[in-house]
């Protein structure tokens, strides 16, 4: 069983209908009980930094989710989800992320250059970096779906994949059992369900 971890940030519908579809059975849930039983562990976010790392704090789920990803469990942070991995975010003030994997969140405005739109809204392309297990049935140049206007900087140890958005920008992330994309799967198609696939096949063993 595979757990959608349910902060009221995020469009758990979408992503539920997706893991449906590859016939992967999932729970969308608050329960660290539930957590701790599932095979696998999808963080999803839409909106601000700050906001959604309150409310992971304000639960408690935050503490859950670090401890289950250190023991070894497969974690896969999705769009902002990706971005609450790391230590930092400055995303209207300067927060605290959980620190599963090192680097911060800055605007896309350092990292591109000026007179290209932000957010990165549309389909892109992925150059990996390095070997990711979720990539095991795509290919280099596969595109995917965006919509951010922060991402990953200093992380470059972690770095799975770019996109070019006239610079390279961080597009997904690895390190042991932590995954991560700032591109949304649940929204890019037979490819984005495929990296669905490849993660919802990761056991703690093998991580």
């Amino acid at each position: 069983m595979l757990a959608i971890v349910d902060y009221g940030v995020g469009n758990l519908f979408s992503l539920e209908c997706s893991l449906s579809a590859i016939g992967v059975q999932s729970v969308v849930t608050a329960d660290p009980e539930v957590l701790a039983r599932a095979d696998q562990i999808i963080l999803p976010g839409v909106g601000a930094f700050g906001d959604a790392v309150q409310k992971l704090r304000d639960t408690g789920l935050d503490r859950h989710i670090i401890a289950l990803a250190k023991a070894g469990k497969p974690l896969l942070g999705i769009c902002l989800g990706m971005q609450l991995l790391f230590e930092k975010g400055f995303e209207f003030g300067e927060y605290a992320g959980l620190g599963l994997i090192k680097g911060c969140v800055r605007p896309m405005a350092q990292v591109i250059p000026a007179g290209y739109k932000i957010p990165h809204i549309g389909w892109n392309s992925l150059q990996f970096a390095q070997e990711n297990p979720l990539f095991s049935y795509i290919k280099d140049g596969d595109f995917v779906y965006f919509v951010h206007s922060f991402c990953a900087t200093d992380c470059e140890d972690s770095v799975a994949a770019t996109t070019d958005y006239g610079a390279p920008v961080t597009a997904a992330v690895v390190s042991g059992n932590v995954f991560g994309c700032q591109f949304h799967p649940e929204k890019s198609g037979e490819v984005g369900l495929k990296i669905l696939k490849a993660f919802s096949e990761r056991r703690t063993s093998q991580c």
